[in-house]
């Protein structure tokens, strides 16, 4: 988030009750690029526990199904019949925050994010997600067979208070907006995580691999 989209507040004050800090924050002006921290430094001292922040007011976005990717081994048929084969999958979904950077999942802006949500709509919010499991997959003749999944997503928006106990750019206290997007428990507005088996055909390279890994004997090749 760009510098000037920062709000300071409560330059020069020691303390402030919850109506002054109303006061101050209705007669808030933004800060000049040159007078602030970026978004990151400001995120990084919320991380580090330098500055003491909050994510307020967090409102959650309409869950949606998030792209599919490969969670497991592929499956090369160098055989000249249907091949069939059990395939462990692992999937493990982060989240991120609207500048791309990860929440980490245990961390201090994760915990940050989970103490307003619980507190705003009663239940919790997971910056991390991991799920395993097999499934048989059947893959044809000179095709490579992969599993795939697809998680249930949401965002959180909201804003993030910094107080700081000394001025810091001149002022105790930093705003700054932030949208975070992660996981959402499975059924979340009606949307389901998806699995499935996904196949292509071989490129000719791996089609000449396949030829030389059937003459030893294997009918199929399972690789990373």
């Amino acid at each position: 988030m760009a510098k000037s989209r920062m709000i300071r507040h409560g330059s020069r004050l020691v303390a402030l009750s919850t109506a002054s800090l109303g006061l101050v924050a209705a007669m808030a002006v933004p800060a000049a690029a040159e007078d602030g921290p970026t978004r990151e430094q400001l995120i990084a001292d919320c991380a580090s526990g330098e500055g003491k922040c909050t994510f307020n007011e967090p409102t959650l976005g309409k869950a949606f199904l998030g792209d599919f990717r490969q969670v497991s081994n592929s499956l090369y048929n160098c055989s000249t019949s249907d091949a069939t084969q059990s395939m462990g999958w692992s999937d493990t979904v982060g989240s991120t925050d609207s500048a791309g950077v990860s929440v980490t999942a245990g961390g201090k802006i994760a915990g940050l994010i989970d103490l307003s949500v619980t507190a705003t709509y009663s239940h919790t919010w997971s910056s991390s997600h991991t799920e395993n499991s097999s499934l048989n997959m059947t893959v044809k003749p000179g095709e490579v067979g992969w599993i795939s999944r697809a998680q249930v997503m949401q965002t959180v928006s909201g804003t993030w208070q910094t107080h700081y106990d000394s001025p810091k750019w001149d002022h105790y206290y930093w705003f700054v907006p932030d949208t975070v997007t992660g996981p959402a428990p499975n059924g979340t507005d009606g949307q389901s995580n998806a699995v499935t088996v996904k196949t292509r055909k071989m490129t000719t390279a791996e089609k000449n691999s396949c030829s030389a890994e059937a003459k030893k004997g294997q009918a199929f090749v399972v690789k990373r």
